[in-house]
């Protein structure tokens, strides 16, 4: 079952924050997976999150950096900011991966923790993915699949603790501190202020 499908057959049983949520999880996961088209950077400059109360504060402020920085960015300028930061020569600027942020190494022991979780949730790898099951961008699609799959919300919390929520402020904060980093420090901010939103309502709903 593809994405589209996927939602259109949830969206009826679905409360709409947590349409919402899922819909974040998926552009995080596009920006942090490709550069951003010129269409995806148009549509982010003319919309607005459904979060309702829970945008307020640091979301709503990280999101309206976003959007200008979306409005005034150049496609051509992004994806080279994307390919310096994220695929550099060598060892790339910014990492991505759990397991760096957890172990201090790629593919360590974080990584065969997170493959084992994935298959008891019933994921597998595509043959064709370039990419660590830890990128954040698979992360990011991992949570929005849960979600719209109606997954319980302590399955969602757990996934989310174990594998995400110790790292993504540092990278976040890799992000801001990172000269060559223009468009993806407001990435960075909206990642995080976005996920901080998800831990305080996982929190809250113990």
């Amino acid at each position: 079952m593809n994405a589209g499908a996927m939602r259109a057959e949830v969206g009826a049983s679905l409360a709409p924050e947590d349409l919402a949520r899922a819909d974040m999880y998926a552009l995080l996961s596009n920006l942090f997976y490709a550069p951003p088209s010129r269409e995806l950077l148009a549509l982010v400059a003319e919309s607005e999150p459904e979060l309702g109360g829970e945008g307020a504060g640091p979301f709503a402020s990280a999101w309206r950096s976003f959007k200008a920085a979306a409005k005034g960015a150049d496609p051509e300028r992004v994806r080279e900011e994307f390919e310096t930061l994220f695929y550099g020569v060598g060892r790339p600027k910014v990492m991505v991966f759990g397991s760096y942020y957890l172990a201090g190494f790629m593919m360590e022991k974080p990584l065969a923790a997170l493959r084992d979780d994935l298959a008891a949730l019933g994921f597998s790898r595509k043959l064709t993915a370039g990419e660590p099951e830890d990128h954040i961008a698979a992360l990011c699609d991992v949570m929005r699949l849960l979600i719209l799959s109606g997954a319980e919300l302590e399955t969602q919390k757990r996934f989310f603790f174990t594998h995400l929520k110790s790292w993504y402020p540092k990278l976040a904060d890799s992000l801001a501190r990172t000269e060559e980093a223009d468009f993806f420090k407001h990435v960075g901010r909206l990642a995080a202020a976005f996920f901080d939103i998800e831990v305080a309502s996982f929190d809250i709903a113990d």
